[in-house]
């Protein structure tokens, strides 16, 4: 999302890429002795949040856009996005291009520490892409070799040219000696874990040897843990919190008379995910009679309180370049349509459908109940079974075994591809079974495209070949909203991914 369309990015949930649930409340104080003397205790922030991470491993598979948004603040790559969508240096002062388009080769800032006072040498970077490979992060399958030719560079030779590349070289640069991430997390950020206490809090302490001169403008965040949306609501109201991100559900009861509120969307999109590979929903025309029998402005109306726009398109529309617009409403309501193609597909009395929902996530259940509703116009009987997280994850993403699923699907990357990449047939991240070879065909042009118009239109065909197929009901990014007690907060970013940069917040005086 561009800065001229705010996001604030707000209460959506991500897939991962495989799925181990991390430990949780595993960490406490290990960091402290690193931060002495760095904070004054002068600028504080307390930060409500419905959610905590499941992982404090920036390299964990299982880890949630939940947790990635946070941890955005402790550890940085090599680049970082900004707010416009593009890459620029981080722990790499600078990097440059060789002409055959496949070398790339960073130079590491001179003086980098980590947070527990040791160097940063190219072997942990070096170390760190290693551990995204074996990961099976994706886009990092095309790095043919890693060299490091001295401490402080880095050189990544491709097997063929990339040209979005240096998106996924985001991810957090952690040390290669360190045996314990989750339980020992070390980076390089703005902030320093001085503590996390599990369904409690994360406290995150100024890192006084940060790269970046002036940053953060904060001492001290302790991002709150909430039990559910009326505790949050209740911890802002009554100056428990001094600012958390926040659905539009809870606008209503916010007096803007005591808050600033910054709307944006999630960077995510949100989708009744059908699993192409069960019957019924292995015939198209049933997943298209679905479409077709889904109101998407009334589940807006209904379970956001009208915040929000459709988007139709498995891409979020923020990518402006290589969203397909035509996609904004590909099946728009169509009661009789969608009960002649189920006759057509041999189900003329309509079928029943599960549909599995992590109960944490209230937006995703309010979903499902208007489209339980919906649905039954069509002839389509649908239930709900409400799932924990972690049975989500092993049942549902892990085990495919499920019939349909509302969810949100974010990024880790500001590419196309990292929304786009998990409907090929064969990506490990493929949990709806989607298969077209026209698709897989497509796609992977898209990956050695150079023209950059040749490789937007690209990704436009992949999202129609998506939407024809009816993979999924497409329903929204999400509208969300970071709140503030009013007057005393500035510099509030907000960036085409699913992150909050406490970094650049100050406390007026």
């Amino acid at each position: 999302m561009k800065t001229k369309q705010p996001h604030a990015k707000a209460f959506c949930l991500t897939l991962a890429l495989f799925l181990a649930i991390a430990p949780a409340g595993l960490y406490a104080g290990g960091n402290k002795a690193r931060s002495s003397g760095g904070v004054s205790g002068s600028a504080e922030l307390r930060f409500g949040l419905m959610t905590e991470p499941s992982t404090l491993d920036p390299l964990s598979p299982s880890n949630t856009a939940d947790g990635r948004s946070v941890l955005f603040n402790v550890f940085e790559g090599l680049l970082k996005p900004d707010t416009e969508g593009n890459v620029e240096p981080a722990a790499a002062e600078k990097f440059s291009l060789n002409e055959s388009g496949r070398v790339y080769t960073f130079t590491l800032r001179e003086g980098l520490l980590f947070h527990n006072g040791k160097p940063v040498s190219s072997a942990d970077a070096a170390f760190t892409i290693r551990a995204a490979i074996d990961a099976q992060f994706a886009d990092f399958s095309l790095i043919d070799r890693i060299d490091t030719p001295d401490s402080r560079t880095i050189r990544i030779t491709l097997k063929s040219p990339d040209p979005e590349f240096l998106s996924n070289l985001t991810i957090g640069i952690v040390p290669k000696d360190n045996p314990d991430r989750e339980r020992n997390p070390v980076g390089t950020g703005p902030f320093i874990i001085e503590s996390y206490t599990a369904q409690q809090n994360l406290v995150l302490v100024k890192n006084p040897n940060y790269w970046k001169k002036g940053y953060p403008k904060l001492d001290k965040v302790t991002v709150v843990f909430s039990s559910g949306s009326d505790a949050l609501l209740l911890g802002l109201q009554g100056g428990n919190f001094d600012g958390a991100t926040i659905p539009g559900s809870l606008l209503p009861q916010l007096d803007r008379n005591r808050f600033d509120v910054f709307p944006g969307y999630s960077a995510s999109i949100q989708l009744l995910a059908l699993n192409n590979s069960v019957k019924p929903l292995d015939d198209p025309r049933i997943r298209q009679a679905i479409n077709y029998g889904i109101d998407i402005q009334e589940i807006i109306d209904a379970a956001f309180y009208g915040e929000g726009e459709g988007s139709g398109s498995p891409l979020i529309p923020g990518l402006v370049r290589s969203y397909e617009t035509s996609l904004k409403n590909p099946y728009p309501i169509n009661i009789e349509k969608a009960k002649s193609l189920l006759r057509e597909a041999g189900y003329p009395n309509g079928f029943n459908l599960e549909i599995t929902v992590p109960s944490v996530y209230v937006m995703h259940v309010d979903t499902a109940q208007v489209m339980v509703n919906q649905l039954s116009k069509i002839g389509v009987n649908a239930s709900i079974k409400l799932v924990d997280w972690a049975a989500w994850l092993s049942g549902v993403y892990r085990g495919r075994q499920f019939q349909s699923t509302v969810i949100s699907l974010d990024a880790n990357s500001i590419s196309p591809r990292a929304f786009l990449s998990r409907y090929r047939s064969d990506s490990g991240s493929n949990f709806i079974n989607y298969k077209n070879p026209a698709y897989d065909r497509t796609y992977d042009l898209c990956l050695t495209e150079i023209n950059d118009q040749r490789r937007a239109a690209l990704y436009k065909e992949a999202q129609r070949i998506v939407s024809s197929d009816a993979a999924s009901v497409y329903i929204q990014d999400i509208l969300g909203f970071k709140v503030f007690t009013k007057g005393r907060f500035s510099g509030v970013l907000n960036y085409p991914l699913y992150v909050i940069d406490f970094s650049t917040i100050e406390l007026k005086q």
